[in-house]
Parts: structure tokens; C-alpha cells; sequence
């Protein structure tokens, strides 16, 4: 008899990473020393492009933390503040972190930079001026790569205003993501985040006429009292507003990292079957809107390079989500920040008064990471592949065999195919692409978590 949906929500919907890396964070073992991290980067700016290009490009991530108020559904790394009296020494110690690479790295300042992008928190906390302050030093310590560099930045329409977007433009900005998550008024208060619809608008609207070449939304599905009624007229307002490309991004309960989220009643949050359907009816109004569907949880229009990277495999994934191009090296600075280079993971200390010490310090504020070794490098370019093209070449008999084995209920289930070497998630199996990936996943398989880490998978 035909396994339901309803059945195969239920059976698959367990605890899975999002495998923005591999290994994902709460299996790095092997942490650097602040000295090791500092000699993978150099080993990464000294090696020739991985693409054959002949030189090697990076990317680079600025974490502001701030926030004015607390979106209870949030699992970043924030510190709720209304004084704006922090903005200021916070970008001193961004750009003291700065010049501490720029001495430890010298060719930070020859490799050609391909983007930047600004994440929180509330980036926008910062003034117009602060991000001048912040933004161009950097710029002008390094050199833009010439086939095609891009500034992003993550804004929260509610503290942003047209000066931001006009500040951010004239350094060479061209892409902006907002903060959207339901366009309800109910949705909105139980996650303390009022925003009224024409906020949003207006905002989209003066970015357009600034020439930004890409407008993002951020929207989650699985809020409380959510009702597919509510996520209809969401996705119906999303395609008249036309965003060039959409982040619809499942919402990661895990009130174990996160307490604000036990605010929450749990019978007013969708669950298994009932909030994958919030993501199929939206999915099925973008689609009708004419956007393409990424990846996992991503939408673009079929003129945005998200949907190009994918037509032409290059798409790319990392901490920030999908991307359209990958760079050898990526370098975070603030609180919290992660950086990534072909052998090591680094993350900054979390608590900002640690953090604001050793940078006052000129130490490399590292708190954990992890140093990968050949079987991790491997596998996290076959998770890679899985996540983006939806088929991996496995390595070898031995490995198809092992996938089948691991994989058998959801083959039967008609969700993954396993012929010869090559692993394919089916049109039906695309819900369950986390699930997939754990077949590859090496040291999740040799030892389960010890506690409640990942959020559920569907």
C-alpha cells in the first residue's frame, strides 16, 4: 500500500543539521589554535584558484549584533540594546580586528575581494555614518575584484532608512535583504515584531530607484498561528511586491538555545504534515508568480543570478545560505562571526566582552573551530553537491552500498534512487533533502548527539 504524505512527513521529520557546513558545528572536534587558523589563511591566499581562474577571490562577513527589540523567533547571535552610543566603539573593534589580519595576512590586501556582506543582528543599527566609518577603510585597504564584487547587507525595515540604503549604494552596494518573516498583523505581534506591510514597500521601492540590482526577502513558515490562509496572502503580497529572490526559510525551533522561543504556546505552531503544507502552498504561488525554486527554502526570479548560478552549476552554499558563487576563502569579523578556508573552520569568541578584550588585546579572537581532515574534506564536497544539485557521485561501491543500506526505507518510500555510484533525490524527495545528506554524514552516523541540537527536518 502507498505510504501517505501525511505518513511520510511523520516518519522523516526528525532532528537534522541544515548542513550550511560539514562537519556541522557541533562535531568540530579538531579546534585551531589562533596560529593555525592564521596559517590555513595564509596557505589559502597563497594557492591559485580552485576554478582554474589562476587567482584565488574571497569574501568576507562584518557581524553587527545589535538589535533595537527581540524577534522572539530568532536564533541568532544578538545583544538587545537601544543605546546607540555602542555603534561607535563597535566598528573601532571591526576595524581593529581588521588590521590585525592585514598584519598576520598580507595578501589579504592583493586577493581580490568579491563580496562583503553584513549580517546581525541589526545592521542598520549602525548609522549612515558608522557604516561609512566601517566600510570604507576596508574597501580602500583592499582590492575589488574587477570581474565582479558585491555588497550586501541584511536590513530590518523598521530601523532603516533612505540615508542607509543611499550610504551603502555610493561604496558599491547592490544587493539588499530584508526582514520580512509574515506580513499578518497577529503573526507579527506573537513574534514581537510589528511591521507594517507598507513599511516594507516603501522600503523595496527606494532601493529599486537607487539602483540596487537585487532586492532579497527573508520569510519563515512554521511561525505560531501561521494557517495556510495567512501564508497564501503572505506569498500572494511577496509576488506583488516582486523581490528578486526569496529565502523561505522553515522556523528552527530550538528553545534549548534560544528561551525567548518557550513564549510560544506549542499548539499555536504548526507541525510534520500541516507546516510543510504552509511551505507548498507558498511554494506554489511563487512558482505561479514566475519564481525559480533554489536549492532548499530559496526562490529567485529566472533573471537573478541565484536562479542563473543554479541554471549554470555554480551555486554554492555556506554560513550565509545559497549563494551564486564560491570563493576560496571566507573571513568573518565581529562577535560570534565564522570564517571558513579549504582546510579550517574558525569562529569568534560568542560573549562580546570576551570578544571586545582579546581584539583590544591584537589577539585573534577565536573561540572554536575545526581542522578538516581528507575524509571531512570529501564528504563535505558530496554534501555540497547533494545540496545544491540534488545528485552526488559517491565514491566508490563500497559507499553506494552503504547508502542504499542507510537509505533503504527512503527508497522504498520512492524519495531517493541509489543507481551504480550516483544518489538522487526523486521530485517527491525534495522535502527531505536534510534527511538525505545524513546518509553522508560521516561523524553525525559515527556518534549521535549527546543532547537536543538540530532542529526537526521538515
Amino acid at each position: 500500500m502507498k505510504t501517505t504524505s501525511s505518513e511520510l512527513f511523520k516518519k522523516y521529520d526528525v532532528p537534522a543539521p541544515r548542513y550550511t557546513s560539514y562537519p556541522t558545528v557541533p562535531y568540530w572536534s579538531d579546534s585551531p589554535t589562533g596560529r593555525q587558523w592564521i596559517d590555513e589563511l595564509r596557505r589559502a591566499f597563497d594557492a591559485p584558484a580552485a576554478d582554474g581562474r589562476g587567482e584565488m577571490s574571497w569574501s568576507m562577513y562584518l557581524h553587527i549584533p545589535y538589535c533595537e527589540t527581540l524577534c522572539t523567533f530568532c536564533g541568532c547571535n544578538t545583544s538587545i540594546t537601544k543605546d546607540h552610543g555602542r555603534e561607535e566603539p563597535y566598528v573601532q573593534l571591526l576595524l581593529k580586528e581588521w588590521g590585525a589580519y592585514l598584519e598576520k595576512v598580507p595578501r589579504l590586501r592583493e586577493r581580490p575581494l568579491r563580496q562583503i556582506h553584513l549580517g546581525g543582528g541589526t545592521p542598520t543599527f549602525l548609522s549612515p555614518a558608522n557604516l561609512e566609518k566601517l566600510l570604507r577603510p576596508i574597501l580602500e585597504d583592499v582590492r575589488v575584484d574587477p570581474a565582479g564584487f558585491e555588497g550586501s547587507i541584511e536590513v530590518d525595515p523598521r530601523r532603516t532608512s533612505r540615508a542607509h540604503l543611499e550610504a551603502l549604494r555610493a561604496l558599491g552596494f547592490s544587493r539588499v535583504s530584508m526582514g520580512v518573516q509574515d506580513f499578518s498583523p497577529e503573526v507579527q505581534r506573537l513574534v514581537n515584531r510589528i511591521q507594517p506591510l507598507e513599511m516594507t514597500e516603501r522600503l523595496t521601492e527606494v532601493a529599486r530607484s537607487l539602483g540596487y540590482e537585487s532586492v532579497n526577502f527573508d520569510l519563515i513558515y512554521g511561525l505560531p498561528k501561521q494557517t495556510p490562509e495567512s501564508v497564501f496572502a503572505m506569498a500572494e503580497t511577496t509576488v506583488r511586491l516582486k523581490p528578486d529572490r526569496i529565502a523561505l526559510y522553515s522556523f528552527a525551533l530550538v528553545p534549548w538555545i534560544k528561551p525567548a522561543q518557550r513564549l510560544f504556546k506549542d499548539e499555536d505552531l504548526p507541525a510534520g504534515e500541516e507546516k510543510r503544507r504552509l511551505y507548498e502552498i507558498s511554494r506554489d504561488v511563487l512558482s505561479r508568480g514566475g519564481y525559480v525554486e533554489i536549492g532548499m527554502d530559496h526562490f529567485a526570479l529566472p533573471t537573478d543570478a541565484l536562479a542563473k548560478s543554479e541554471r549554470d552549476r555554480t551555486l554554492h552554499r555556506n554560513f550565509m545560505g545559497y549563494v551564486d558563487f564560491r570563493t576560496e576563502a571566507l573571513l568573518g569579523l565581529g562577535v560570534s562571526a565564522i570564517s571558513e578556508a579549504p582546510g579550517c573552520f574558525h569562529q569568534n569568541e560568542k560573549a562580546l566582552p570576551v570578544y571586545e578584550r582579546r581584539v583590544q588585546a591584537g589577539e585573534i579572537p577565536t573561540l572554536r573551530g575545526h581542522l578538516l581532515n581528507d575524509e571531512d574534506r570529501r564528504r563535505r564536497e558530496q554534501i555540497l553537491a547533494l545540496m545544491t544539485r540534488w545528485e552526488v557521485e559517491l565514491e566508490n561501491d563500497a559507499q553506494a552500498a552503504d547508502a542504499r543500506e542507510f537509505l533503504a526505507e527512503p527508497i522504498r518510500d520512492g524519495l531517493v534512487e541509489v543507481e551504480g555510484r550516483r544518489l538522487r533525490l526523486t521530485g517527491a524527495g525534495r522535502p527531505f533533502l536534510r534527511n538525505a545528506c545524513m546518509a553522508l554524514d560521516a561523524r553525525l552516523r559515527a556518534k549521535a548527539p549527546d543532547a537536543k541540537v538540530f532542529s526537526q527536518s521538515v
